[in-house]
């Protein structure tokens, strides 16, 4: 996957940079776990199965929000963007207007 690696050489990166990435590559990894948990326990017949399946799923999806969280933290772009669009009724796409 190519998010997966950098896209500029290391040493042109700053800090900051380099451990957003691994946020990133993170927040993807965590998202596509429950994609993975969603798709077998849509696929599972065994209840008891499926039971495990769904609580793994949510449990990458609280590791997802954790890393959402740093994010906001650490960047204020994702702080804005965050406030701006979660949490709010109407359509969602113009939320800016």
């Amino acid at each position: 996957m190519s998010s997966e690696g950098l896209h500029a050489p290391r040493e042109r990166l700053s800090e900051k940079t380099l451990t957003m990435h691994h946020a990133i590559v993170s927040l993807i990894e965590e998202m596509e776990a429950v994609d993975w948990y969603q798709q077998r326990a849509d696929d599972c017949e065994d209840e008891a199965l499926k039971e495990i399946l769904l609580h793994n799923m949510r449990e990458e999806m609280e590791h997802a929000t954790m890393v959402l969280e740093w994010m906001r933290r650490n960047s204020d772009d994702f702080a804005g963007m965050l406030k701006e669009y979660l949490y709010r009724d109407g359509p969602i796409a113009t939320a800016e207007d």
